[in-house]
């Protein structure tokens, strides 16, 4: 009876696996295959990993393309992603030239104003890039009277814009800014964190870094039309979907794990959201004990500043 059992809950977690797949793809880019109405979504390609543009394929990858995707399939739509500069987002909604927006987009009162928001999907904040050989950065009072790079139209320019005494550079893409402080052109570049450490992660020559700043906590949302309460209300239910959908995936891993049957997609696919959308995780303490006990400086989440250890030489 158990091995039936197990057979059985193999071929479920086989089928949903096969579901969620499906579900992944069900965005197209003409929105003419399926007969449903189509989601016109906007969004600045050069934010990975919430979103960028494959230049192979030219497929729309990252967080928030899959966000948007699965809200799309929960709630019967077409997803058709058209890529835009990040400051134009707000006028196309307004031009209802694109339905929604999702691109790495803060949540804040003077936006409010223009668009109206989803409820948060994840939890981000303002961090620094330097130069690798950049020691004069280490805190946000060392920003002042800095060169400062910034993404047009972000709360990343106007978190600079407040530091005293900073020369603020604007630039069209983000992308931009990041070969400046490459360039030396800029002294540190104001952005999201996880883009950030995206990009230094991703950069070929290693001479840039992220420094040990953090200047704000931002909750993420969708934007759409100000006022247009019957897409909204659906943004939200398919996110209520998403989340709750996860909860399954959990309890699935969770089982399939202990019966010692093997789920490696969905399981990767849980630490995948389960990474993108937690500040606090196990990759943040092992960098936090490489830098401990190594020579480099860490952040502790109990007080504000920057510290080191100095271990005897014993």
């Amino acid at each position: 009876m158990k091995k039936v059992f197990l057979l059985l809950l193999a071929v479920c977690l086989i089928g949903t696996a096969a579901l969620s797949a499906g579900c992944g793809q069900s965005g197209t880019s003409d929105g003419k295959s399926s007969g449903q109405k189509v989601l016109r979504v906007g969004m600045d390609a050069s934010y990975p990993p919430f979103g960028s543009q494959n230049q192979e394929t030219k497929d729309y990858e990252g967080f928030d393309v899959d966000i948007i995707r699965a809200i799309g399939a929960e709630e019967g739509f077409d997803v058709e992603i058209s890529n835009r500069s990040f400051d134009g987002l707000i006028p196309a909604l307004q031009a209802k030239e694109i339905d929604v927006a999702i691109n790495d987009i803060t949540i804040t009162d003077d936006r409010k104003q223009s668009v109206d928001f989803s409820k948060p999907y994840y939890i981000a904040g303002l961090g620094v890039v330097v130069r690798s050989d950049n020691d004069t950065i280490h805190t946000a009072e060392d920003l002042q009277g800095k060169t400062l790079g910034v993404s047009i139209g972000s709360t990343g320019e106007e978190a600079a814009r407040k530091i005293p005494g900073a020369n603020v550079r604007v630039f069209n893409a983000i992308n931009e800014a990041f070969l400046e402080v490459q360039n030396g052109g800029v002294d540190a570049v104001v952005n999201d964190i996880p883009t950030n450490e995206y990009y230094v992660s991703h950069a070929g020559n290693k001479n840039v870094r992220t420094a040990e700043v953090a200047l704000t906590k931002e909750d993420l949302g969708i934007a759409v039309l100000k006022g247009n309460t019957e897409l909204l209300t659906k943004i939200d239910d398919g996110l209520a979907k998403i989340k709750a959908n996860v909860s399954s995936l959990r309890e699935i891993v969770a089982f399939a794990m202990k019966q010692g049957i093997p789920v490696p997609a969905m399981a990767n696919a849980l630490e995948y959201l389960d990474g993108m959308r937690s500040r606090v995780v196990g990759a943040n303490l092992i960098q936090a004990q490489r830098d401990f006990f190594g020579a480099h400086t860490y952040q502790r989440n109990d007080r504000e500043g920057t510290f080191h250890h100095d271990w005897p030489e014993e």
